[in-house]
C-alpha cells in the first residue's frame, strides 16, 4: 500500500512535535574527572573557603601592622626575626610586639601577624629586620575564602562544565558531580542495500556505505546524547519491527535514516503506527519532506531521510536542539565575537595584554559609560540590543576569574586605551560560550540565589551593596542588588524588595550569653565581621553608632573595643562558619544562615534588600523574570527572617 503526502505540515509544527516528546533521562552523579561536557543539575556551593587559610601573596616579612606605622627609608622600623615560613607548612612561630617572620608566598600567615612587606622594602641588619615601608592590615594578604568562600554559590544547574569549571570544581574538593543523564539516542538506518564502514561492499550489487550511522550518531554526542548504535534494517517490516522496538526498550530516543517516504517498500511508518503512535508524516521542508515523528512504547521517535545531505541537515534543524534542550546543552556559539567596549579600558605598559572580559547583551540601547560619564552608544535604531563587552580581573590567584570571563580582548602594545562604545573581537574561551541572559552584582544573598537557579543563564558577582550600585550606574551590568537606603542618584527602575533580619551568629547554645552588641563592646569575645563592601557591615555600623549615642561615646571607641571589628569576611555564611570551626566566639550574619548551619542566632535588626535595573535594561526578559521571582516571593519560603 502506497503511504500519500497529502497535507504537509508547517516547520513549526514538525518543531512542536518534537518538543511534546520526552527526551529527558534524569540526572546521575558522574566523577570530576569525567565531567567534562557534562550539565550541572543542580546547584553547587563552595562547601570550603578557597584558599582555607590566610596566606602571603608575596616573598617578605609576615608583621603586625601597626608596628610599621611612619616607617620609611629615612627612619625604618626595626624588627626582630623570629623565624621562617614556608609554603605548604604549618607555621611554629608567633608573631609578637616587635617581631617579624620570614615568609614565601603562598605560605600560611602566622599567628599575630596581620600584614606582609615585601622583601624589596627590607634589609637585615644584625640579626634583625629593617621595614622601610609602611603597611596597612591585609596589605600583601590572600585571606581565607577571599576567592570563593565557603556557602557561596559555585555554580548554578545548567552549567556546562568546561575546564573552568572543572578547575572551580577541583579547588572546592568536589569528588562526584549532579548532572544530567544524557538522552540515549538509538540510530538505525534502513535499506537493504547498507554496508557498514570497514566490511566488504559489492558496488555491483547496488551497495554502499552506511554513512548516516555514524554521521548521526556524532551529531548525537555533540549536542549532548549518548549515541548507541544499532544494526542496519533492511527493508523486511518484521526485522525492521524487531530491531526498532529493541531501540526503543533501551533508549529515550529512536532515529531512523532512510525508508520514510511514501513509496510501497517503506514500511516504516507503519512500524510507527502499529507499535506506538505517528504524529507526523511529511514536512514542508526542502530537504527533509518524508520526515516522521511520533512514540515507539516509552521512547521518542523520528525518521529521518535516507540521504546523507537531508539527514544531517533534519537533523541538525529538528532534532539536534531537542536533544540539547533534554541534556540542557546551550545552541552552539561562534569562536569569536563582536561588541562595544562597555567601558573605557586604559593601558600603557607597551605589552601585549591578553584581558580577559565577560559579554552581556545592552537593551534597546547601550548606557556604557566609562568613569568620566561617556556614553557608548546607541545600536543603530534597531531597537535590537547588542554585545557589551567588559573587563575582568579578579588577580591572578582568583579561581572565580575564570568562571566570570567569557573570552579574552587582545590589547596591542601600541594602544593606549579602548574606549567605550569601540568595537572588539572576543575571543572565546569555548565555542560553547554563551552571553549570559542576566548578569547581576552587588549584595550576596540566601534568597536571590534561589532566585537566579530558576533563570536561565544568571550571572552574579557578589561585588558588596555600594560597588554594586557603583557598576550599575556606570551601565555594565543588568542589575544591582543592594542594601542601600534612598535613591540610588541615577536614573533606575526598582525590580523589587524584600527584608532580612539580621544580627549575631553564636555558638549552639550560646556559651558566652551573647543578648545583643553591647556584649561585643563589654566582654572579651572574638568577633568576625563582613568585609566593608557588605551591606550587612553597613547595618552594623549604624548600630554601633546608636549604641554609641546611648552611651555618649564616639563610634571609634565604641567600634575600637571590639575584637576583630576590622578584619571581615566576604560571604554571607563565612562568620558563621568561622564560629562553627572555634575560630570565633560571634560572627556577623543573617537568621537564615544560622538556621541552615544549625547555630544560635541573636536577632540585631531587619533590613531591605532592594533590587534595580537602568530602564534601558528593565525589558529584557531575564530581568523580567528576576522581577517577576521577587514579586512571587516563592524564594522566601522556608528561609526565616526573609519577608517578600
Amino acid at each position: 500500500m502506497r503511504k500519500e503526502f497529502r497535507d504537509l505540515a508547517p516547520p513549526e509544527e514538525a518543531h512542536e512535535a518534537i518538543a511534546s516528546l520526552d527526551l529527558a533521562a534524569g540526572a546521575e552523579e558522574v566523577p570530576l574527572r569525567d565531567a567534562r561536557g557534562r550539565v550541572l543539575a543542580e546547584r553547587v556551593d563552595a562547601e570550603l573557603d578557597v584558599p582555607g587559610f590566610d596566606r602571603a601573596t608575596v616573598d617578605g616579612y609576615a608583621v603586625r601592622a601597626r608596628d610599621t606605622f611612619g616607617a620609611d627609608e629615612a627612619d625604618p622600623a626595626v624588627l626582630d626575626l623570629v623565624g621562617v615560613v614556608h609554603a605548604g607548612t604549618e607555621p611554629d612561630v608567633v608573631v609578637g610586639e616587635g617581631e617579624c617572620a620570614e615568609i614565601s608566598t603562598g605560605a600560611v600567615l602566622p599567628d599575630g601577624a596581620d600584614a606582609v612587606v615585601m622583601v624589596e622594602r627590607t634589609s637585615e641588619r644584625d640579626g634583625a629586620i629593617e621595614i622601610r615601608t609602611g603597611v596597612a592590615p591585609g596589605d600583601r594578604v590572600m585571606f581565607a575564602g577571599a576567592d570563593v568562600a565557603a556557602g557561596e554559590r559555585a555554580l548554578g544547574p545548567g552549567t556546562r562544565l568546561t575546564p573552568r569549571e572543572i578547575g572551580l570544581l577541583s579547588a572546592l574538593g568536589v569528588e562526584e558531580v549532579p548532572v544530567r543523564a544524557r538522552p540515549r539516542v538509538g540510530i538505525v538506518s534502513t535499506g537493504d542495500e547498507l554496508v557498514r564502514p570497514g566490511e566488504p561492499l559489492s558496488s555491483a550489487a547496488g551497495e554502499i556505505y552506511d554513512v548516516n550511522s555514524y554521521t548521526i550518531a556524532t551529531g548525537v554526542e555533540e549536542a549532548g546524547g549518548e549515541a548507541v548504535l544499532y544494526p542496519h534494517a533492511g527493508d523486511d517490516y518484521d526485522q525492521m519491527e524487531r530491531l526498532l522496538v529493541r531501540a526503543a526498550e533501551e533508549c529515550d530516543l529512536v532515529l531512523s535514516s532512510g525508508s520514510t517516504s511514501a513509496s510501497a517498500v517503506d514500511v516504516i511508518y507503519r512500524v510507527v503506527e502499529e507499535q506506538g503512535e505517528l504524529l507526523l508524516h511529511g514536512v514542508a521542508v526542502k530537504p527533509g519532506k518524508p520526515m516522521l515523528v511520533g512514540r515507539l512504547e516509552r521512547s521518542a521517535y523520528v525518521g529521518l531521510p535516507g540521504y546523507p545531505v537531508s539527514a544531517l541537515t533534519i537533523f541538525s534543524t529538528f532534532v539536534a536542539p531537542a536533544i540539547r534542550r533534554a541534556a540542557g546543552v546551550p545552541e552552539p556559539a561562534a569562536a569569536t565575537v563582536e561588541g562595544r567596549m562597555a567601558t573605557r579600558e586604559r593601558y600603557a605598559e607597551g605589552r601585549l595584554r591578553l584581558m580577559p572580559v565577560g559579554l552581556v547583551e545592552s537593551g534597546p540601547t547601550v548606557s556604557a559609560r566609562d568613569g568620566g560619564g561617556e556614553t557608548a552608544g546607541d545600536d543603530g535604531g534597531d531597537g535590537a540590543g547588542e554585545t557589551l563587552v567588559y573587563p575582568v580581573d579578579k588577580g591572578s590567584g582568583a579561581t572565580t576569574s575564570l568562571v566570570e570571563a567569557d573570552g579574552i580582548v587582545e590589547m596591542h602594545p601600541d594602544t593606549g586605551y579602548l574606549d567605550a562604545g569601540e568595537r572588539v573581537e572576543v575571543r572565546l574561551f569555548s565555542p560553547d560560550v554563551r552571553v549570559p541572559a542576566l548578569f547581576a552584582v552587588g549584595e550576596d544573598d540566601p534568597a536571590l540565589s534561589r532566585m537566579l537557579d530558576r533563570i536561565d543563564r544568571p550571572r552574579f558577582i557578589a561585588f558588596g551593596s555600594r560597588e554594586g550600585l557603583r557598576r550599575l550606574r556606570n551601565g555594565v551590568p543588568d542589575v544591582a542588588v543592594t542594601t542601600v537606603g534612598g535613591a540610588p542618584g541615577f536614573e533606575t527602575a526598582e525590580l523589587g524588595s524584600w527584608t532580612r533580619e539580621w544580627g549575631l551568629v553564636v555558638p549552639a547554645g550560646n556559651p558566652d550569653g551573647v543578648t545583643g552588641l553591647a556584649d561585643l563592646v563589654d566582654q572579651d569575645l572574638r568577633f568576625i565581621n563582613r568585609t566593608s563592601a557588605s551591606g550587612l557591615r553597613t547595618s552594623l555600623t549604624e548600630a554601633l553608632a546608636d549604641l554609641a549615642e546611648e552611651r555618649g561615646a564616639s563610634r571609634h571607641d565604641v567600634v575600637d573595643a571590639i575584637d576583630g571589628f576590622e578584619a571581615g569576611v566576604r560571604a554571607h555564611e563565612s562568620p558563621a562558619r568561622k564560629v562553627l570551626a572555634g575560630d570565633a566566639d560571634v560572627g556577623l550574619g543573617l537568621r537564615a544562615t544560622s538556621a541552615r548551619l544549625d547555630v544560635d542566632f541573636v536577632p540585631v535588626g531587619t533590613e531591605t534588600v532592594r533590587a534595580f535595573s537602568t530602564p534601558d535594561r528593565a525589558g529584557k526578559p531575564a530581568v523580567r523574570a528576576l522581577a517577576a521571582a521577587i514579586d512571587d516571593g516563592d524564594a522566601f519560603d522556608d528561609l526565616p527572617g526573609y519577608d517578600g
